[in-house]
């Protein structure tokens, strides 16, 4: 179904979304059988509560709750579950909600219409919603038909989503925005200097790539940077089954920048896009790279292979440089690459990190008013030793299990060195169980902190 809402309908039936406290001034709004139905119900406007109420040919409403404070603040989207309840026909919203507030509903509205069916049939809402007055609706369909792409590419199985179909999702969505795009294959990655790219990727049949998106001719330089290993089987150090189950997700990096690219350019943003995607399989054959093997990367600096399961950062390196090597106003990595950022924060929060001070305070504060919520963590000098291993420049896996987010963003920052501003996001993107508008399975992470702190980042 569509994720967007219903034209304006006169027939539209009234849903009042309350709190417990609003209940009785809302149900002395409706005529005393309705309000006495809704009573007998035992609605009580908890979230994500819901109660149809009758009218002379059918259903003439519904109220649905918001929750009691302490539920608001545990819960997002709460609209979206109550969409899932809902019977088919057009609704109009009726609530004191405004604001921001109110977009977070409207967006939980859309996103809860989110259903990946490509390999069962499953049922959707036919519940609609007319936009109210004085929302950008335009904006919360780009919105969700972004998260809606990220979503999409991370569910889909590796057989299906190697190097090469995430190139043609690249491809698709440059068509559809007269984005340019050019991608560098094979062994020609190595006369094109990304040699840890191709080390990655060159045990596997499906052959590793670096997709280059461009749009926008004019405004600031936002270059987004996202990790897309389709699958990680750990190499060498081969994962265990049970570590390998969820590995369809470690594109999730690359899925998330291609879907806050397709939002930022259904907005039309007035800046210059710039996104780099290293798509790789890490896979094992007798080409595969080896513990202690040291590479060398685009940027010139070694690198010691002490886990081939930590290779994330090993083609997000090679992409980096070659953001670096043109101007940028901002550079944006972001990849499912710690177990220790996980650990940290949970499946809920993104953390990141940031080389400017303001820069971490706008995301922060934009991830809180759009409900996408966002963790800075330090770029901790002190720990700059321990991913010098003395024998090359830089060490991949760090011995002792010690600040593993952390270091592995020490890493990746050791690739910028000619952009001032650069921000790295280590996600999850993935929701381990249902929750409001986000089912089990892909979940964009950042993407819309990111899109509502562009304005201040970049001056536009």
């Amino acid at each position: 179904m569509p994720l967007s809402f219903a034209a304006a309908d006169p027939a539209s039936l009234p849903l009042y979304l309350i709190t417990p406290e609003q209940l009785e001034a809302t149900l002395s709004n409706l005529d005393e059988a309705q309000a006495q139905w809704v009573r007998a119900q035992g609605f009580s406007a908890g979230a994500g509560s819901l109660c149809t109420f009758p009218g002379a040919s059918g259903i003439a409403g519904a109220v649905a709750g918001l929750g009691s404070e302490k539920e608001r603040k545990r819960t997002r989207f709460t609209l979206g579950t109550v969409r899932a309840g809902l019977p088919k026909g057009v609704y109009h919203l009726v609530t004191d909600v405004t604001g921001e507030a109110l977009e977070e509903q409207l967006l939980g509205w859309l996103m809860s219409g989110y259903v990946f069916d490509k390999y069962a049939k499953k049922s959707h809402s036919e519940a609609e919603l007319v936009a109210p007055e004085g929302v950008d609706a335009a904006r919360l369909e780009a919105i969700a038909a972004g998260e809606a792409l990220t979503r999409d590419l991370i569910n889909t199985p590796a057989n299906d989503m190697g190097p090469e179909e995430l190139e043609t999702a690249a491809r698709d969505l440059a068509d559809s925005y007269s984005a340019k795009i050019s991608v560098t294959t094979g062994d020609a990655l190595l006369a094109e200097g990304f040699p840890m790219v191709h080390a990655v990727g060159r045990a596997s049949p499906r052959a590793p790539r670096l997709i280059d998106m461009r749009w926008g001719d004019t405004g600031p330089v936002l270059t987004l940077v996202g990790k897309g290993v389709c699958f990680d089987t750990g190499g060498l150090n081969l994962k265990p089954g049970a570590s390998m189950g969820l590995m369809k997700k470690d594109m999730g990096g690359a899925a998330t920048v291609l879907g806050l690219a397709k939002m930022i350019m259904a907005l039309g943003l007035p800046l210059q896009l710039r996104v780099l995607i290293p798509a790789v399989e890490n896979a094992v054959d007798g080409s595969a790279f080896r513990p202690q093997d040291i590479l060398t990367s685009r940027k010139g600096l070694t690198v010691e292979i002490n886990n081939t399961d930590a290779e994330g950062r090993l083609v997000l390196a090679d992409a980096l440089a070659l953001a670096d090597e043109t101007p940028s106003d901002l550079v944006i990595s972001m990849a499912t690459l710690t177990g220790a950022a996980r650990v940290a924060v949970g499946p809920d929060i993104a953390p990141y990190f940031a080389t400017d001070a303001s820069d971490a305070a706008t995301v922060a504060k934009a991830g809180a008013r759009v409900a996408d919520p966002v963790w800075q963590l330090p770029y901790w000098e002190p720990y700059e030793t321990m991913i010098e291993p003395g024998i090359a420049d830089l060490d991949n896996a760090p011995s002792g299990g010690m600040a593993g987010s952390i270091t592995a963003a020490l890493f990746l920052r050791r690739f910028v060195t000619e952009t001032p501003r650069y921000m790295h996001f280590d996600i999850y993107g993935w929701n381990p169980s249902a929750k409001p508008a986000r089912p089990k399975g892909g979940v964009g992470q950042g993407a819309r902190a990111i899109l509502a702190a562009l304005p201040e980042l970049l001056g536009l």
